[in-house]
């Protein structure tokens, strides 16, 4: 067993890892190291920092809290029509922390346009498996059958839901699976689903960047506040087709 799992018991809520303050625009870099202790994961994540490097080119553990920042307040959630009709119709199941590695696999192995490789390496997944196991980090699958064909992983603490990375191998998957997920995330008291850095695909849902100083104020509210019900229950009964 690797030092994350072993660690995923050991996270206490109230001890607080303090980091760096970041550098300037762009990703901004708060620190660096060699690995991932699940305190320091939760540390960041509770300043508004996640862990953002190439594995695979022999990089270091780079902490990042970018500046913009992007990401969707709930009462801004829109969905556009085409989604909505689909979803009237959906051909998938759907579920939730059903198979987080897996969904984690699958996030990496995903070719993207204009990008080779992933940032996603064995580190990663060692860590955030057992941040799930700890009960932080969540996964939503999506089915055709008994063949996984769409999902999504991220980061939950308080009323705050950090989306990490989604894939995608049939027809608007990812895209309802993530709008059903919204919906019961906002049911459930959720306040804000933060996106880290702009794409295409969460924009078409009413995310916007802000600044840091903004993103920040917001967590430092929206993080102490829990969820009014619960979340997986809640997304299973959204999914539920007559």
């Amino acid at each position: 067993m690797h030092n994350e799992e072993r660690e995923a018991a050991f996270i206490l809520p109230d001890e607080i890892i303090e980091f760096p303050k970041p550098h300037g625009r762009g990703l901004g870099v708060c620190c660096v190291t060699d690995a991932i202790p699940l305190q320091l994961l939760y540390s960041a994540y509770m300043q508004g920092i996640f862990p953002w490097f190439n594995e695979d080119e022999g990089d270091p553990v780079i902490w990042c809290s970018p500046e913009p920042r992007f990401c969707l307040r709930m009462q801004d959630l829109h969905v556009p029509r085409r989604l909505e009709r689909f979803l009237k119709h959906t051909p998938y199941r759907y579920t939730m922390d059903l198979c987080f590695s897996r969904v984690m696999e699958e996030c990496r192995d995903m070719v993207r346009e204009g990008q080779s490789g992933s940032w996603i390496g064995d580190k990663m997944i060692r860590s955030y498996t057992a941040f799930h196991k700890a009960g932080y980090a969540h996964s939503v699958e999506v089915w055709l059958g008994t063949e996984l064909v769409g999902g999504f992983y991220g980061v939950l603490l308080g009323s705050v839901f950090c989306g990490e990375s989604m894939f995608t191998k049939a027809s608007d998957s990812a895209k309802s699976a993530f709008v059903l997920f919204a919906r019961a995330f906002a049911s459930c008291g959720g306040r804000l689903i933060d996106s880290q850095s702009y794409t295409d695909n969460i924009a078409r849902y009413g995310a916007k960047n802000i600044s840091r100083t903004a993103f920040l104020r917001l967590e430092e509210d929206f993080l102490f506040t829990p969820l009014t019900g619960d979340l997986k229950s809640t997304f299973e009964r959204m999914c539920k087709t007559d």
